[in-house]
C-alpha cells in the first residue's frame, strides 16, 4: 500500500476542486459572463493560466458547500446552515440558501425538503466512501440524500452520481421507492436525467462503454460555449445537475494529461463554469495529483489548509479500511 500516494491524491481532489473552483469563478466575473471568448481574451490578457495567482482570487460557494459536505459526513445537515455564513460574494444559488435553511439537523428527518426544482460539493464523499463494500451508501444514501438536502428534483441531486447512474439506475430506483419520500414525484422526473446522458454518450461514441470519444473539429471555444448550451436544462451550461457532472467530464476526456487543456475547457467557458471546474478539478485531482501543473493555481489558495486537513483525514479513514479488509483475506 502506497500511503503517500494515496495521500497526494486526496490532498489533490480536494485542494484542486477549489483551486478549479476559484479559477472559474474569477470572484463572480467569469461564473457570469456568458460567452467563453471573452473569457479567453481576458485570459490572455492576463499571461494565460500559468500566470494566475489564486492565492488572489476568492473560492465560490462551490468550494464552501463542498468543505461542508465533508464536515456533515459525521455531523448531517448543520455545516449546510453554518457554511450560508460564508457566502459574501460567492454567488451562492437561490435554491442552495432557501433550502438549507429549512433543514432541521436536531430534529427526526430533519435533513429531509420537500419535493423542488448538487452535484459540485458531492465530490468529497467519493473519497470518504470508496471501496466496493461501501457502494450501496455511497450511491444511495449519501449522494442520493446530501443532494436532495437542498436540491430535491432528479435533475439537481443525481448529479452527484452522473455517469454512475445509468450502471446502477435499478439499485437507484429501488433505493427511492422504499425511501418511501415523494416517490411518485421523483420517479415522474427521472427520464430526463437518462435521456440526456445517453444522447451525450452516443454523440461522443460512447455508450458502448469501450469505444474512443470522437469530437467534431473544430471544436474550439465558441464551439463549445455552443455544446454547453445544447445539453442545458435552461440555456446556461453547467447550472443543472445533468450538465454540469457532462460537461466536467466532457472536458476529462478531451484534455487526456494536460491540466491547461482541461482548464480551457472546463474551468474558461460561457456557462456555469466555476461549477464545472469544481468538480472536473477534483476527478484531475484523483487521476493526476499535482502532476503538470503551475504552483501558482494552487499553492495560496483560500482555505488550503482546512482542505488539505480534511481530505487527510479521509485518507488515513480509506487507508485503514482497506488495511482491516486485507486482514480477513
Amino acid at each position: 500500500i502506497k500511503c503517500e500516494g494515496l495521500m497526494e491524491k486526496y490532498v489533490a481532489a480536494v485542494v484542486l476542486s477549489a483551486a478549479g473552483d476559484a479559477l472559474g469563478f474569477y470572484n463572480g466575473r467569469w461564473e457570469f459572463l456568458w460567452d467563453g471568448e471573452k473569457i479567453h481574451r481576458q485570459l490572455a490578457q492576463l499571461g494565460g493560466l500559468d500566470a494566475l495567482d489564486v492565492g488572489r482570487w476568492r473560492v465560490s460557494d462551490d468550494t464552501v458547500m463542498h468543505l461542508a459536505t465533508a464536515e456533515a459526513l459525521v455531523e448531517a445537515g448543520k455545516h449546510y446552515q453554518d457554511c450560508m455564513e460564508d457566502m459574501d460574494g460567492r454567488a451562492p444559488g437561490n435554491a442552495s440558501v432557501h433550502n438549507t435553511l429549512q433543514l432541521k439537523p436536531d430534529k427526526p428527518n430533519g435533513w429531509r425538503i420537500p419535493f423542488n426544482r448538487a452535484a459540485m460539493r458531492a465530490m468529497c464523499i467519493g473519497l470518504r466512501f470508496p471501496h466496493p463494500s461501501q457502494l450501496d451508501t455511497l450511491i444511495q444514501v449519501m449522494s442520493i440524500e446530501s443532494g436532495r438536502m437542498t436540491h430535491h428534483h432528479p435533475t439537481g441531486y443525481l448529479g452527484a452520481l452522473g455517469l454512475l447512474f445509468l450502471h446502477y439506475y435499478q439499485k437507484l430506483k429501488k433505493y427511492i421507492v422504499q425511501s418511501d419520500y415523494f416517490v411518485e414525484e421523483n420517479l415522474q422526473h427521472w427520464p430526463y436525467f437518462q435521456t440526456s446522458w445517453e444522447n451525450y454518450l452516443k454523440l461522443r461514441g460512447i455508450l458502448d462503454g469501450k469505444s474512443a470519444p470522437t469530437f467534431l473539429e473544430p471544436f474550439g471555444v465558441k464551439e463549445r460555449d455552443q455544446f454547453n448550451t445544447s445539453v442545458s436544462y435552461s440555456g446556461w451550461g453547467g447550472s443543472s445537475g445533468h450538465d454540469v457532472a457532462m460537461i466536467a467530464y466532457d472536458a476529462l476526456l478531451a484534455a487526456g494529461d494536460s491540466w491547461k487543456e482541461l482548464a480551457h475547457r472546463a474551468f474558461f467557458h460561457g456557462g456555469d463554469s466555476d461549477s464545472t471546474a469544481a468538480i472536473v478539478g477534483c476527478w484531475w485531482g484523483v487521476l493526476n495529483g499535482f502532476k503538470g501543473m503551475s504552483p501558482s493555481n494552487y499553492e495560496e489558495l483560500k482555505y488550503r489548509n482546512q482542505l488539505e486537513e480534511t481530505a487527510r483525514a479521509r485518507a488515513l479513514y480509506s487507508l485503514r479500511i482497506l488495511l482491516d479488509q486485507r486482514k480477513t483475506l
